[in-house]
C-alpha cells in the first residue's frame, strides 16, 4: 500500500504546491466508525464540568407548616409546600454533581485517533506545516497561506507546546482552531474539514497513536 500524500503549507511562500509522505501507520489506518463514536463521544464528555445541582424537596428553604388546617376551609387537605408540584418547592429528581467521563480502552482509543487522521488523508484535507514556516507570529501570512492552500473551512491547526508562533498566526483566523497536539482529541479532528499539522506536532501524534510501535510490530509481521 503506498504512503498517503498532504501538501506542504508555507505560509506566504507558497509556489507550487509540493507534496511529502504523511507517516503511513498513523494515516492508513480503515475507517471504524463506531470506535471513532465511542471515542469522541468520551472526548466531549471529559470537558463537561459536571457541576450542576438543583434543590430536592428536603433542601428548599421553606416552612414545614400546613399551609392551612385539615379540615372546615372546603378546601382539600394540603400537606408541606416544599412538594415538586408548587412554585417554589424541591425538584423531584434534582441533578447533582457528577463526572461524565467514560473509560475508552488504550488500544481502541489510539485505533480511534488513526483512523480519524486516516479519513482527512483519504479525502485529502491533510496538509503539514514545515517548522521554519514561522519565526514570529504573522497572522496575514497564516491566511495567504489557507488561501493558496485551498483548504476547505473550518480548519484545524495542530502544534507543539513550544510552537507559540505558528498558534498565534492561525488563533485569530475565523473558523480556524488550534489546539495542541498533546491535548487534541478525535471529536475535534473528526469536526474539521481540513487538518493542518506541523512537523512536531505529527511526532507527538505519532506517539498518542502508537504509530510507532505498530510501525515497528508490521515490520516484525505482527499487529496490535
Amino acid at each position: 500500500m503506498a504512503s498517503p500524500k498532504a501538501q506542504s503549507l508555507k505560509a506566504a511562500t507558497i509556489g507550487k504546491q509540493a507534496k511529502s509522505d504523511l507517516p503511513e501507520a498513523l494515516f492508513s489506518e480503515p475507517y471504524n466508525e463506531s470506535l471513532v463514536h465511542e471515542a469522541a463521544r468520551a472526548d466531549l464528555n471529559a470537558r463537561r464540568q459536571g457541576t450542576h445541582s438543583s434543590l430536592t424537596r428536603g433542601e428548599v428553604a421553606m416552612t414545614g407548616a400546613k399551609a392551612w388546617r385539615q379540615k372546615g376551609t372546603g378546601r382539600a387537605r394540603v400537606g408541606a409546600l416544599s412538594v415538586p408540584h408548587r412554585r417554589g418547592g424541591g425538584n423531584a429528581f434534582a441533578t447533582k454533581p457528577r463526572n461524565y467521563t467514560v473509560k475508552v480502552n488504550r488500544k481502541a482509543r489510539r485505533k480511534a485517533l488513526r483512523s480519524a487522521l486516516s479519513v482527512h488523508a483519504a479525502r485529502d484535507s491533510v496538509a503539514v506545516l514545515p517548522a521554519d514556516s514561522f519565526s514570529e507570529p504573522a497572522t496575514k501570512q497564516a491566511a495567504e497561506g489557507l488561501v493558496k492552500w485551498g483548504g476547505d473551512l473550518p480548519a484545524l491547526v495542530v502544534v507543539t507546546g513550544e510552537e507559540a508562533a505558528v498558534a498565534k498566526s492561525f488563533r485569530n483566523l475565523q473558523r480556524v482552531s488550534v489546539v495542541t497536539a498533546e491535548g487534541v482529541g478525535v471529536a475535534e479532528i473528526v469536526g474539521h474539514r481540513s487538518l493542518i499539522a506541523s512537523e512536531g506536532a505529527l511526532e507527538i501524534l505519532e506517539a498518542r497513536a502508537g504509530a510507532v510501535e505498530r510501525g515497528a510490530d508490521a515490520a516484525d509481521g505482527s499487529d496490535d
